[in-house]
């Protein structure tokens, strides 16, 4: 009995002694815990506070600088907006034009700084720059060359609808002879798109809208072939005797010519006010099928501070190159370029660049 007693009074003990030691251990991490807590919200705090200090830091000239309103930058902002043109009483309702806002040339688009009669430099196959005062080339390489002139053919196409006094205002139907077949070009006018005679023109030479262009020769009195037929007569009549043209769109590689005859047909085409205006309109918005469809110049200096244009108009099959005709002035003297089948997407553009800052630099 009293061993069983002992035995009791042991366990009791031993019972005690390890509640006493797990308490500790406990009271031990939760204090811990509660110092770590307590480090970790007071860093918290001084992040949030830098935070804040840094936030007051940079916010406060921002305020400064939006204070800055002056005369000169509010006349510069009016400027700037009166430079979007809307549509008047000449364009349809539906169409909202642009004329020739600015952008800063790119650096690649060609520099020239070479001596008086050094060579420009230019990477077009063929080229020609005319004075249009005495008729005399201020430039010229492989300039009787005859080459391919792809969308180049579209000037023709213009001045051979606008000869025929159709009605601008007349609704054409896009239709599936219009579709690319040659070349499987991509175009936004879907089948069934309605336009003016007017609006497809503005989309054939500022946009090179294929579609739009067969549309205008296939809607010409006795369609295609008497609209090609046309064009041919067309350039007899201007001189073009190395000039021959087989379809509206310039996709057939058998529209050819020479650089001294596509300057005759720049020449020419300057002389209607209906090319002028549509071939240098910078973009323009159109409502097509009820979608507004955003188009742009695929002449990029008709946007470009420095030049005068007159007249612009881009081509490119792969047969062709990339090929450019522009009326332009060049120190204030009216000129005529033609560069023609140039390799790289901005070569024609540097071209003209190194070709105008040559020719400012012979006179």
């Amino acid at each position: 009995m009293a061993l069983n007693k002992r035995y009791v009074s042991l366990k009791w003990a031993m019972a005690l002694v390890m509640s006493g030691l797990l308490s500790s251990s406990w009271v031990h991490a939760a204090s811990t815990s509660q110092s770590t807590t307590s480090s970790n919200s007071k860093q918290t705090s001084k992040s949030k506070s830098t935070t804040s200090a840094k936030t007051k830091k940079t916010t406060a000239p921002v305020k400064s600088q939006a204070m800055k309103t002056t005369p000169k930058t509010v006349a510069a902002q009016n400027a700037a907006r009166d430079k979007v043109v809307s549509a008047t009483s000449k364009k349809p309702s539906r169409l909202i034009a642009s004329k020739k806002p600015r952008d800063n040339p790119p650096s690649h688009w060609g520099e020239w700084n070479g001596p008086v009669g050094s060579n420009p430099g230019l990477h077009s196959h063929a080229a020609l720059l005319l004075d249009m005062q005495n008729g005399e080339a201020v430039y010229q390489k492989n300039a009787t060359q005859v080459v391919p002139i792809a969308s180049i053919t579209k000037l023709m196409t213009a001045m051979v609808m606008l000869d025929a006094n159709l009605p601008m205002q007349e609704e054409l139907v896009i239709t599936d002879d219009d579709v690319d077949t040659l070349k499987g070009s991509r175009s936004r006018l879907s089948v069934g798109a309605r336009l003016t005679r007017q609006e497809t023109l503005l989309l054939a030479l500022m946009s090179s809208e294929n579609r739009a262009a067969h549309a205008l020769g296939r809607n010409y009195p006795g369609g295609i072939p008497a609209f090609v037929a046309a064009m041919n007569r067309k350039a007899q009549e201007l001189g073009m005797t190395n000039s021959r043209f087989l379809d509206p769109t310039g996709l057939n590689s058998g529209n050819v010519s020479t650089a001294r005859d596509l300057a005759k047909m720049v020449a020419a085409s300057y002389k209607y006010p209906a090319i002028r205006e549509a071939s240098t309109t910078s973009d323009a918005r159109m409502d097509v099928r009820g979608r507004m469809l955003e188009y742009r110049n695929t002449n990029p200096l008709v946007r470009t501070d420095g030049w005068e244009i007159g007249v612009s108009k881009t081509g490119y099959i792969r047969e062709a190159g990339k090929c450019l005709v522009m009326q332009a002035k060049v120190n204030n003297r009216p000129m005529l370029f033609v560069l023609l089948d140039s390799e790289g997407s901005m070569t024609r553009v540097g071209d003209a660049n190194r070709l105008k800052k040559w020719a400012e630099v012979q006179s």
